[in-house]
């Protein structure tokens, strides 16, 4: 090939890059020193190589065509090639395209002449690899130098701004471009808008939208784009029908996804399935980003059978959409269909990454499916996927969800690099299992490993704290709170009050309502209200009550719990009954189980028996347990033995193995006298296997929480416990304490003796 030259520029011009770039390294030795060598290149085919390897985005085959570049700059009719301002502006811009920003900054510092273009085009490298800061640098270097900036590098500029989400610097060269009188170009006010509509300021990108004279696709993708990522769908939608209806553009690809996109976001199907037809119209229905973008749309709106036909008619899906179609299913807990996808995309030839193990980790839910949940956890294994720390929070929850406690405190333990989500699955699992005390335990771990703990972790700790009544702790979080920056957020805040009064610490739960001043909101007031009420405080309750009216404070269903309870502890019938009374009428609040229950309570503590089983009788929803325990307990306290028995008839039909239902109902025949019913209900127990639930009790020593349950042998220092008990009855017994035991003897003389023998009158002994 004596003239490569022609050959080369005619395959290019022609479209044949790779057939262009295959004719440069056909040269002899692709050395312009070979003696064999044709005739030398020139800077035009230079040019046409280099973008070539540009458009290609071969970064291996750019270096070649640079490396002889350079090698023939010396011997080129064209005296000095390399310092060529033209083919050193093709060099960045090859450079940047092929993710190589840090060569095309060598390329630009080595060039001994620029020109605008060399200045845009090393701007828009740094851009496109993530390098928006040394953008911004180079930009202002730009400047600096007097190069007047054009249309090309004041639009890298503004993106520079919008990756970094620097709104301020962004006006700045909004103003630049004015003022150069550059701000009425397109390839400007399409990177303006969307770098105001990508940051919140959506009003400001649509006012600019509007001015802009010719829009073209880019200015109308820009501002859907903006308003469908900012929770504006509607007028999302409404911007892509004025483009249909304007016919000056038809949509592309990246139109529709956002119209599906926020077709999803709001639940439209309907909408959607119109925007469908307008897709399949322009033949993209089919496209990689339209299609999965129109199956994520079915399935937000929960018609996955419509998702998975869309899917499948995706000519080509790549992983992130078969990722989107299996968690669609997995979100909905539909495991078997997720795994059935999950098989199919393994047989395409794609190999599963962590998101796709962590979308069938999320389907995994109740024991049922703990068989399939190990053998995902197997198989991330042997793709070494355990080493991924999303992928291990995912595996914790997924155990924790299948009520596998165990199984998820191996995975926590495993974890090499804990983050704050790690320690919060694993805190969120003990609490949902009702381990309060490894709640505790753990925080205590947390607490010298982790120097960021989040609000989440926290409340966690103060639950199980509450849960506890463990005072120490909750100061140990709210401390923790303070020097964290963290106690002014509200909802942390909030908690905290609610977990003082829980612990009986009402004089800080007041301190810390009174300190947030005004952002104290309803739940803070609901939290306050409920705590003076649980123990006993009605008139501190209630007088906040009426201050937080006053205030023009609307009460949610707490605070009426709150208000009820209280009314409850003092007796206030009437005016319990008048505040249940305005709940719906006046604030709209349908009365739930947990107001019922304070209204069955408030009439049973005060003795209306007949009235509290009436307003059970008359309620929109079956009695519960609690209603049932409520009244049984009143009908103790006044003796009533045949409310009693009808209460306790209800708790044994939802639950016959309740065991409080049997002791209660027996001590209202002991106390009654009744002792053939006793010793039968008692026997029916015994058959049963029912046994009363035993007593637990902790306390911390010693910086060691000791847990204490009745009759437990199995403490280590049980001995010394029992004779501690033993000494501390003897003192009661000193100081004037008599046992009750003339029940006993009641039952000797009075019950029958088929019904009730030694061994059981002892276990009562």
């Amino acid at each position: 090939m004596q003239n490569p030259n022609g050959t080369i520029l005619q395959l290019y011009h022609a479209g044949r890059l790779a057939a262009a770039l295959r004719a440069f390294e056909s040269l002899p030795s692709s050395s312009p020193a070979s003696a064999a060598a044709p005739a030398p290149l020139t800077a035009a085919t230079y040019a046409a190589l280099v973008s070539a390897c540009s458009r290609l985005r071969s970064l291996p085959q750019g270096r070649r065509v640079h490396r002889h570049l350079v090698a023939s700059s010396s011997s080129s009719p064209d005296a000095q090639l390399a310092g060529n301002t033209v083919l050193g502006n093709h060099l960045i811009t090859m450079y940047g395209r092929c993710a190589a920003p840090d060569s095309a900054r060598q390329v630009f510092d080595e060039m001994p002449a620029r020109n605008p273009v060399s200045w845009a085009s090393v701007i828009a490298a740094h851009v496109q690899n993530g390098r928006a800061g040394d953008a911004l640098g180079l930009f202002s270097s730009m400047l600096r130098s007097g190069t007047a900036a054009d249309q090309f590098a004041l639009g890298s500029a503004v993106r520079a701004c919008t990756e970094l989400g620097d709104v301020g610097t962004g006006r700045q060269v909004h103003a630049h471009a004015l003022k150069s009188e550059r701000g009425s170009d397109l390839i400007v006010q399409n990177a303006l808008v969307t770098m105001y509509s990508k940051n919140g300021l959506v009003d400001d990108g649509f006012m600019l939208f509007e001015r802009i004279k010719d829009k073209d696709l880019i200015s109308w993708g820009s501002i859907i784009s903006g308003f469908a990522q900012q929770g504006f769908e509607m007028e999302a939608l409404q911007v892509f029908r004025e483009m249909i209806v304007e016919g000056s553009h038809h949509p592309n690809e990246f139109h529709f996804g956002s119209a599906f996109r926020a077709c999803g976001a709001v639940g439209s199907w309907e909408y959607g399935q119109q925007i469908h037809g307008l897709s399949i119209k322009y033949r993209l229905d089919r496209d990689l980003y339209a299609g999965c973008s129109l199956s994520d749309m079915y399935a937000r709106c929960k018609k996955l059978d419509s998702a998975r036909i869309a899917f499948y008619r995706i000519e080509a899906p790549d992983l992130v959409s078969w990722n989107s179609i299996v968690n669609a299913y997995s979100v909905e807990g539909l495991l078997s269909e997720a795994l059935v996808l999950f098989s199919e995309m393994r047989d395409s030839g794609l190999r599963p990454d962590g998101i796709t193990v962590r979308g069938l980790l999320c389907a995994c839910v109740g024991c049922d499916a703990l068989y399939h949940g190990r053998l995902i956890h197997s198989y991330l294994v042997k793709l070494g996927l355990d080493g991924d720390v999303s992928v291990c929070n995912s595996l914790l929850s997924m155990y924790a969800r299948c009520s596998d406690l165990p199984s998820a405190m191996d995975v926590f333990h495993e974890i090499k690099d804990q983050d704050v989500v790690t320690w919060n699955s694993i805190l969120t699992a003990c609490a949902q299992h009702n381990h309060p005390e490894e709640v505790l335990k753990l925080f205590s771990l947390l607490n010298k490993s982790e120097p960021s703990l989040d609000r989440i972790s926290l409340h966690n700790v103060l639950s199980a704290s509450a849960e506890l009544g463990y005072f120490e702790m909750v100061k140990q979080v709210h401390a923790y709170a303070f020097k964290a920056g963290l106690v002014d957020d509200g909802m942390l805040s909030n908690t905290l009050i609610d977990t003082y009064a829980k612990c009986g610490s009402l004089d800080d739960a007041m301190r810390l309502f009174e300190i947030m001043g005004n952002n104290r909101d309803v739940f803070s007031w609901s939290s306050l209200i409920v705590g003076y009420a649980q123990f006993g405080y009605a008139k501190e309750a209630l007088d906040l009550f009426s201050r937080m009216r006053s205030l023009g404070i609307r009460p949610n269903h707490v605070t009426f719990i709150g208000v009820l309870t209280a009314c409850s502890r003092v007796g206030f019938v009437n005016e319990g009954c008048y505040y249940y009374s305005i709940m719906e009428p006046e604030y709209g609040i349908v009365p739930t189980r947990e107001h019922c229950s304070c209204i069955i309570d408030l009439l049973a503590r005060a003795g209306k028996l007949t009235e509290a089983a009436n307003f059970i009788d008359q309620m929109p929803f079956e009695p519960d347990i609690i209603m049932w325990k409520t009244l049984l307990a009143a009908s103790k306290m006044h003796n009533d033995m045949e409310m009693g028995k009808r209460a306790a008839e209800g708790i044994l039909n939802t639950d016959p193995s309740h065991s409080a239902a049997y002791v209660l109902l027996c001590n209202i025949y002991a106390a009654s006298g009744n002792w053939n019913e006793f010793a039968r209900l008692k026997k029916a127990m015994r058959t049963s296997g029912i046994k009363k639930s035993p007593g637990k009790s902790w306390v911390k020593l010693k910086g060691e929480l000791k847990v204490f349950i009745v009759e437990d042998r199995s403490h280590p220092e049980s001995e010394e416990i029992y004779a501690m008990l033993e000494l501390i009855g003897i003192e009661m017994i000193k100081a004037g304490y008599v046992p009750n035991h003339s029940w006993k003897h009641a039952i000797v003389d009075h019950i029958d003796s088929d019904l009730f023998n030694e061994e059981m009158l002892a276990e009562y002994g």
